[in-house]
């Protein structure tokens, strides 16, 4: 069975809770990626942000992105997946929650992320047709 630590992507980096979004944005540019894990002072993670959260959550809103942080965007308990969890679990997690990128953790560390694109290239064509249809089936 394929696990999650064969499909992430890894060496993902991390946007601090006190970080602006404007930094955020920029991180994301020189990254070249539309999501970034927020982790706290304590390196753990409280959420992610990401490109369209930053549009219309702040710009749209008509906030300041030099002043609002990206703790200030981090809502709810983060979804993660163990990075020994079977594919299986981690295309459950992200259709149950219609969530289309995923952090995976390592004895309580970040050491990757799975994005659908690293779905798109690792997995068979019945899972990738099991978890379009999840994710992006409105409920």
């Amino acid at each position: 069975m394929t696990k999650a630590r064969e499909v992430m992507h890894a060496g993902v980096e991390c946007i601090p809770i006190h970080e602006t979004l404007d930094r955020a944005a920029q991180m994301m540019r020189e990254l070249d990626v539309g999501a970034l894990p927020i982790c706290g002072d304590d390196d753990r993670l409280h959420g992610i942000i990401t490109d369209r959260d930053i549009v219309v959550k702040c710009v749209a809103a008509g906030r300041d992105p030099s002043k609002v942080t990206a703790g200030d965007l981090a809502q709810g308990t983060p979804r993660w997946v163990d990075a020994d969890a079977d594919v299986e679990q981690v295309i459950d997690e992200m259709s149950t929650h219609q969530i289309k990128r995923i952090p995976v953790m390592e004895n309580k560390r970040l050491v990757g992320m799975i994005s659908e694109a690293d779905l798109g290239q690792k997995l068979s064509d019945e899972q990738i047709a099991k978890f379009v249809e999840k994710v992006y089936t409105r409920h």
